[in-house]
């Protein structure tokens, strides 16, 4: 019988204060960027803003109030606004892969081409002390909003490249740690559809033994006020 204790079907989560810091187009929020393997979602908590999304298909503000809900998948550039102190749960696909690597920042072209220069742009000081982190976090932002200004201005005027160029230089960027990634599926999501497929077994045979496996689990975030791309994390082990 395949068991697995993880969070329900593989998903992570971690607790969101959205950056207030204005951005050249005067609005507060966070860092405009995609994932390619993972799909994404918001459980809104606290405060009021919104996210902007920029598709194939076209630019999009969805507007996030306590209650709302919103997810999106791969291939979506999000930008979360901070209207007034939005606090969001983000539900993360394939154990929280979004934060651990699949992601790329809506960095202008000449950021993207060189994948030292775009981890160079792209990476925090992660031993500096606090004042240090959040220069080089608001640094990362704004390039990537202006990256994603350029983007939803081709796209809105018609003009469909720059997003599939952007597509295809994000792909290249990720593509040394697929190997990494699918050995976090094969140790997350997978064996949880595998262990839903063998208890759909058990039953159809009429056998039960798999429920006296039960397992509670609970734990606290690992980590408070983390730097994200998106706003200060509160994280999890899970």
């Amino acid at each position: 019988m395949v068991t697995f204790e993880g969070l329900p079907g593989a998903v992570a989560v971690s607790h969101l204060s959205v950056y207030d810091w204005p951005a050249a187009d005067g609005l507060r929020g966070g860092t405009p960027h995609l994932h390619l393997t993972c799909s994404e979602g918001y459980v809104v908590v606290g405060g009021r803003g919104s996210v902007q999304t920029l598709t194939a298909a076209g630019f999009r503000e969805t507007t996030l109030t306590p209650g709302a809900l919103v997810w999106f998948t791969p291939g979506a550039v999000h930008r979360l606004v901070n209207d007034d102190g939005l606090r969001v749960i983000v539900l993360m696909q394939n154990s929280g892969l979004p934060e651990a690597g699949d992601a790329v920042l809506t960095l202008p072209p000449r950021c993207l081409a060189d994948p030292d220069v775009y981890r160079a742009a792209a990476k925090l000081p992660g031993d500096a002390d606090e004042a240090v982190q959040e220069r080089a976090a608001r640094a990362r932002r704004d390039l990537a909003v202006e990256g994603f200004l350029a983007l939803r201005e081709a796209v809105e005027g018609g003009d469909p490249e720059p997003l599939a160029a952007f597509h295809r230089a994000a792909a290249a960027l990720v593509r040394p740690r697929t190997p990494e990634w699918r050995g976090r599926w094969e140790k997350g999501a997978a064996p949880a559809a595998a262990a839903t497929a063998d208890q759909l077994d058990a039953l159809d045979r009429g056998e039960a033994g798999h429920l006296a496996d039960a397992r509670v689990h609970a734990e606290r975030p690992s980590a408070h006020g983390r730097f994200g791309m998106c706003g200060r994390l509160d994280v999890y082990r899970t």
